[in-house]
């Protein structure tokens, strides 16, 4: 269980709190679906949550723990954005291999074959790949650190429908092993996904009250 308890986050350069009392409750082994606007404070929500970013009040937990935002560093795993512009080795093997140096290529088959990387070239740079490989990519790196928790910041952003499609397959597959969080302005896409709403709205989540089947339909 990720329990979010009445998170405050209030950095000196806005003019009011982005995370204001906020609360949240992720089952393990759940997806968590945010939605809200641009500038609404998503991206901020996950790094806090990733321990990026900390907490000015309030309590984040991992079934009833307390954590701090290095135990959240180790207890989650991040996607942004555009995770392309992260990418650090100047190959699909050497990215793989970021802090995880006796790592094997069996190993590294083995991870990109469970996001959906089958036969790719592991010399090939990431920035080559399409921009359906490049997010598979990055989960497959978070994968390798074994996180209890997957956070993934508009995880179909600039994405054809193709690419968002496999992306979304490939979440409601890795659910039952990770607690996953989504956030998205563009809700709608996840329709079809077994998961807990909210929007964030002037820094608090809001339930998505309309569902009673537990499926995730935005109105």
């Amino acid at each position: 269980m990720l329990s979010l308890k009445n998170i405050y986050y209030h950095p000196s350069t806005a003019e009011k709190p982005i995370l204001n009392n906020l609360c949240l409750y992720s089952k393990a082994g759940k997806i968590t679906i945010i939605k809200g606007p641009s500038g609404s404070g998503k991206t901020t929500l996950v790094e806090v949550i990733s321990g990026l970013s900390d907490n000015q009040r309030g309590e984040v937990k991992w079934f009833d723990k307390t954590l701090n935002a290095r135990q959240r560093r180790w207890l989650c795993g991040l996607v942004f954005q555009f995770p392309e512009r992260y990418f650090l080795g100047l190959s699909v093997a050497k990215e793989l291999r970021l802090g995880h140096k006796k790592l094997t290529t069996e190993e590294q088959v083995s991870t990109l074959n469970k996001v959906g990387l089958r036969n790719l070239d592991l010399k090939k740079p990431p920035e080559s790949l399409s921009g359906g490989q490049q997010r598979r990519l990055a989960i497959a790196v978070q994968l390798l650190r074994d996180p209890k928790v997957l956070l993934l910041d508009e995880p179909t952003a600039g994405l054809d429908w193709s690419m968002r499609n496999g992306v979304i397959e490939l979440l409601s597959k890795l659910k039952d092993k990770q607690t996953i969080v989504i956030v998205t302005h563009e809700p709608e896409l996840f329709k079809n996904l077994i998961a807990d709403c909210y929007e964030l709205r002037e820094g608090q989540l809001i339930p998505n009250t309309n569902n009673s089947t537990n499926q995730c339909q935005i109105h």
